[in-house]
């Protein structure tokens, strides 16, 4: 059931995109729907597909890849709003799959054992500390469900939180660049730690602990 779920979040995801700046729709902009399907565009990403008409490239990481249909029945801020609190989910993740493979924190030993990834889950459900985190985070999706009404509305672009302490995105084309490369790393992020999870179930190994082992039966 888990691995399921592991795989249709991945599907989902990657039929979803991050916007890169205002959620307005250049006037420039073809409209593909009006066309006709015998004009419409091919997708970039799978030429013998129709490109979506809700992608029209103003959202950052959008290459027309919608194989299933998605942005015609949900609204495709929506998709990228989901798309882009997976990504950042996912590359938290990833980085504490190869953290916990080279350092343990203090206490932690005495309450999961040598147990990882999945395994540590385990134990914490049957603790009861699981369902306290799911306590906080559904606190918090409360403040993420009043941000989506804001994005739906067109007031706010998706996963934009104003969360800049670098300032990142002062410069446009600045902003524009990293909205790009945090779709690109998130989407990379969810599919690498899908892989660690699988490997965790195949092997009992971190990512780290699995890829040494590897290179000593070379």
């Amino acid at each position: 059931m888990f691995r399921a779920i592991l795989v249709a979040a991945c599907v989902a995801a990657a039929t979803a995109f991050s916007p890169s700046a205002p959620l307005t729709r250049p006037s420039s902009s073809r409209n593909v729907a009006a066309v006709g399907p015998r004009m419409q565009a091919m997708s970039k990403s799978i030429p013998f597909l129709k490109k979506p008409a809700a992608l029209d490239g103003t959202l950052a990481g959008d290459v027309g890849f919608d194989p299933l249909g998605l942005s015609s029945v949900a609204d495709v801020r929506f998709l990228a709003e989901a798309e882009l609190k997976h990504c950042r989910l996912a590359m938290l993740a990833a980085l504490g799959a190869i953290v916990q493979d080279i350092f343990t924190f203090p206490g932690v030993s005495k309450v999961v054992g040598s147990e990882k990834m999945t395994g540590v889950h385990d134990i914490l459900v049957k603790q009861g500390a699981m369902g306290q985190i799911l306590l906080w985070v559904s606190f918090l999706e409360v403040f993420g469900t009043l941000a989506l009404f804001e994005t739906l509305d067109g007031k706010r672009a998706p996963g934009d939180f104003k969360f800049d302490p670098l300032g990142f995105g002062k410069n446009a084309q600045t902003r524009e660049r990293y909205a790009l490369a945090e779709v690109k790393n998130g989407r990379l992020a969810m599919l690498g730690f899908g892989g660690m999870v699988h490997g965790y179930f195949l092997t009992g190994k971190g990512p780290i602990e699995a890829l040494l082992n590897f290179q000593s039966l070379k």
